[in-house]
Order: C-alpha cells, then structure tokens, then sequence
C-alpha cells in the first residue's frame, strides 16, 4: 500500500528536507531535489516505518484483548449463591 500524503503535508516535509540541507549539510537544494528525496524516502524507507506501527499496532491491541476475560467477565447463575 503506497504511502499517500496530502499536498499540504508534502509541501511542509519538502520544506523541512530543504531547511536540513541548508542547515545540517551546508548545501541548499530546490524544489525538486527536495521532492524526488521525500518520494524516494516514502517508498524505500517509508514502507518499513508504516509495518514496524502496525506490528506495534497489533501487540498492542493483542495484550489488552488478551486481558479480556479477567477484566470482562461476570459469574453466570450466581443469583441463589447470594441469596444462600
């Protein structure tokens, strides 16, 4: 599944490409060095950040559905053992 971003969050992250260009590495770059950078990250790297969220996604989710049945639980036909 491809990574899809909006225009306005593509514009922002092609904007702070640029600013660590010019910052960090004393080199500017324009407008389409910082696209085909952000493109190449989004499917080279991108795909790996997106499964390693959804594998923590996933454990997340198991642990809390795994305490289910002790959180979620009531004693059925308990009514006479009160009344006893």
């Amino acid at each position: 599944m491809p990574i899809e971003l909006s225009k306005e969050t593509r514009q922002q992250l092609c904007e702070s490409i640029k600013r660590y260009f010019e910052d960090e590495m004393d080199e500017p770059i324009g407008d389409l060095k910082a696209v085909l950078l952000l493109d190449y990250c989004l499917a080279e790297i991108g795909p790996s950040i997106y499964n390693k969220a959804i594998r923590d996604a996933q454990a997340y989710m198991q642990e809390k559905t795994s305490d289910m049945d002790s959180v979620c639980y009531e004693p059925e036909l308990g009514y006479w053992k009160d009344k006893g």
